[in-house]
């Protein structure tokens, strides 16, 4: 049965599920050394990574509009397409190191990267031993802390990154009056200058590259005592016998725009970083700690996890918690929600600039040469970021992804006929940057496995669409959603050929599966091909969504008929002699059966096209093309499987996966070591990449819920381990919002709310169920 009811006990109710969840925090016993074992902090553009040793503080920058380069030349490679038809000529002949060898001519230049900002450095000027060490990062408030004891005196530092007053603050206490004596520097590895005046330091400087042509940046520190001295040298502050000392830190970059000259056209950066600092006059820490705190809290604080018995040992520190996973049933089960917790706090402190999403480390950097140049990667690591987005309650964090997608659309118009010889659409390649490049990348010399690859922009759509679905944003839907979906499928229209080898077909050609190699039958190991599966499931995916959204918004019937003729004319799926789904149009052996990508499973996760129920022989496909997989693979891919095992509704293996993403990787030797944690929760391509910590999340949302179609699936792949608990705030696609107790693995309560009244069908404890929700009232199934 069902029932409504009061808000006032539902209130009641929620408090007290809520209160189910422990305090979430990462604590440590020693200072960081390493990236891997800092914590990092964030307010969406500006972040920051605290390493709290008591000697020299140190605490790394980042913009996420801190980059190499400049706009893109769209005039570059404006005759590439001409090679298109010998390419295709070459694979019809089945000549495959042709094919391969002309792709070459169909390959643009490589992104741009993403620079470090800075690093500032405080001394302590006090001598001695230290002793009472600890440091953490609290996830319910975002707050950073740590302390130590020297000479008899407790220091305390806390830091946050405050979205709504763009500001790094920082506060040290000391338990005497008087004790603080340090230093404040601040450099960068990036060509800057350094400056210090009346309690402020001043760091300007560009990223690397010409100066006339590059991002400059400028960096303000200053710094508050009300009972301390402030001194100052050319380049350094000098704060002496202080109780209490406050900094705030600023910073603001020339980037205006993914198509405006950074120098020449450049934002305001000076002026916007000295108005940026002088608004903090307005605040004292502790009113700037609680506005930061009204920011951040209402978005973080609308999901709860509770596994019954999780409990922290209070006595051990994370990294010996992740070290040890496994041999504690209540430590476990904490560390796996405060894994899954940490992911939602990464996107709300990385995700809230507009053009700038989440990239490969999510917003945090150290290196002058970031790894993979810390870009956008667009065949699967862009789009993983943002799988939790939605579900995990964070709609607010997706804006910068749609804005990115609105750049990429008006560069990738005009790459689609360069590359490609398409006037209509858009398209989008492997990788990005901040000033939204499309084409494909290589440099006319690297694999076209990775490098000639179209179908970014395509994959995207996935996002952008489901955006919506969960939202049931119709203003969006029509003003963002759907126009890109409909650039990007009027490309693919065109991409599409008929099947010189079966005229009722439509594929792709040239083709690629990311990153992938086959062995074709006469033994070439090779990356280009016609028809392959991931394509065409990308494709599926982005006309059966373009669809829907056009008859939604009740528009574009011709389009709707040329989408409907294709989608019936795809080439379909295919399973192998291994009883695996094909990834290649032949039935060829992979170069490497345990390959970290898994392309051809995009149908299953994070595609409708596959499914338990709706086909089971193709859904037994994908679980044997897993299997082939095994487990040992990289951090982001790990994430997706436990997604993909989540789909197929085997919760064993999608928690033994999860598993596998909290295994430890000690970020000294990571060489040798397949995809795992840091000891600071960061996960472990290696080196860092933030999908994967992205991708675990969605995973357990997944292994909780899923819905599509006006159905909710509730426990649809529950492990054991997690028998008896409890979630709050769960969404929907549909526009709900799903909370719900269990035990014994079976839901003992449910509550939904929707954006509308409709219905919607309720798969939970065997049973299936039509639900009636009326717009903003909750409905309680017990």
């Amino acid at each position: 049965m069902h029932r409504l009811i009061t808000t006032l006990a539902l209130a009641a109710l929620t408090t007290a599920a809520h209160a189910q969840q422990p305090p979430m925090r990462l604590w440590y016993d020693q200072p960081a050394r390493l990236f891997e074992q800092s914590l990092p902090i964030g307010n969406g553009k500006l972040g920051a990574l605290v390493y709290g040793a008591p000697d020299c503080d140190i605490i790394h920058l980042n913009d996420i509009t801190f980059w190499t380069g400049k706009p893109v030349d769209l005039s570059v490679d404006s005759t590439a397409h001409q090679w298109i038809p010998a390419i295709r000529e070459a694979l019809f002949n089945e000549d495959y190191p042709l094919a391969d060898s002309l792709q070459h001519h169909v390959q643009g230049h490589n992104s741009q990267f993403y620079e470090p900002l800075g690093t500032l450095r405080i001394y302590d000027l006090n001598e001695g031993p230290t002793t009472d060490y600890r440091r953490e990062l609290d996830l319910d408030s975002a707050l950073c802390r740590d302390r130590y004891t020297r000479g008899g005196v407790t220091y305390r530092r806390e830091y946050f990154a405050s979205h709504p007053d763009k500001v790094i603050a920082v506060r040290i206490k000391s338990s005497t009056p008087k004790a603080i004596n340090v230093r404040l520097a601040i450099g960068s590895l990036v060509p800057h200058g350094t400056k210090a005046a009346n309690k402020q330091l001043t760091m300007t400087g560009n990223a690397v590259g010409d100066p006339n042509e590059s991002i400059h940046f400028c960096t303000v520190l200053r710094a508050a005592s009300p009972d301390g001295t402030i001194e100052h040298d050319d380049s350094t502050l000098f704060v002496r016998q202080a109780s209490e000392l406050t900094l705030y830190l600023v910073n603001e970059t020339s980037f205006n725009g993914y198509d405006r000259h950074p120098v020449k056209q450049g934002a305001p950066y000076l002026a916007n970083a000295m108005d940026d600092a002088w608004h903090l006059v307005n605040y004292t820490y502790d009113s700037l700690r609680t506005r930061h705190l009204a920011d951040y809290q209402p978005i973080y604080q609308r999901l709860r996890l509770s596994l019954n018995g999780a409990q922290p040992n209070t006595a051990e520190p994370t990294d010996s918690m992740i070290r040890t996973y496994g041999q504690s049933s209540a430590r476990d089960k904490y560390l796996e929600t405060l894994y899954f917790q940490y992911g939602r706090y990464m996107l709300i402190s990385c995700s809230r600039t507009p053009g700038a999403p989440a990239e490969l480390q999510g917003l945090w950097n150290d290196k002058l040469w970031a790894p993979w140049r810390g870009n956008y990667t667009i065949n699967i690591n862009l789009e993983e970021n943002y799988w939790p987005c939605d579900v995990a309650a964070m709609p607010e964090m997706f804006e910068p992804l749609a804005t990115f997608c609105e750049n990429l659309a008006k560069t990738g118009h005009r790459n689609a006929w360069n590359y490609y010889g398409i006037r209509e659409g858009w398209s989008c390649g492997h990788n990005s940057d901040i000033w939204a490049m499309t084409n494909p990348v290589g440099e006319k010399n690297e694999s076209p496995t990775w490098s000639n690859w179209n179908m970014g922009g395509a994959w995207l759509m996935q996002n952008v669409y489901d955006h919506y679905l969960y939202t049931l944003d119709e203003h969006y839907l029509r003003q963002t959603a759907y126009p890109l979906m409909r650039g990007a499928s009027r490309f693919m229209l065109q991409w599409l050929i008929t099947n010189p080898k079966n005229p009722q077909e439509l594929i792709t050609a040239p083709s690629t599966s990311p990153e992938a190699f086959y062995i074709n039958a006469k033994g070439y190991k090779g990356a280009t091909m016609y028809g392959g599966t991931a394509d065409l499931a990308i494709i599926r995916e982005l006309f059966t969504n373009t669809l829907q959204a056009a008859r939604t918004l009740g528009t574009d019937k011709s389009l709707r008929d040329s989408l409907q003729n294709a989608l019936d004319r795809l080439h379909p799926y295919v399973v192998g002699q291994r009883g695996d789904l094909n990834e290649w149009y032949y039935d060829w052996d992979d170069e490497d059966f345990h390959h970290r990508h898994q392309s051809h499973l995009i149908g299953l996760y994070p595609g409708h096209q596959i499914t338990v129920s709706g086909t089971p022989r193709l859904a037994e496909a994908a679980a044997a093309t897993l299997r082939q997989k095994g487990e040992q693979t990289t951090g982001w891919s790990t994430g997706w499987r436990i997604n993909l095992w989540a789909r197929l509704h085997n919760g064993t293996m999608a928690y033994h996966i999860y598993q596998k993403l909290l295994a430890y990787v000690d970020p000294e030797h990571t060489r040798s070591q397949h995809g795992g944690t840091f000891p600071n929760l960061f996960d472990a391509h290696p080196p860092f990449q933030i999908d994967g910590n992205f991708g675990g999340v969605a995973g357990v949302c997944e292994m909780l819920m899923q819905s599509h179609d006006d159905t909710i699936e509730l426990l649809p792949a529950l492990p054991q381990q997690w028998a008896d608990g409890s979630i709050n705030g769960l969404k929907a696609r549909g526009g709900y919002t799903v909370s719900m107790a269990w035990k014994n693995g079976r839901i003992t309560r449910c509550e939904l709310t929707g954006v509308r009244t409709g219905k919607v069908t309720l798969v939970y404890n065997g049973m299936k169920k039509t639900i009636k929700v009326k717009k903003n009232k909750k409905t309680i199934i017990e």
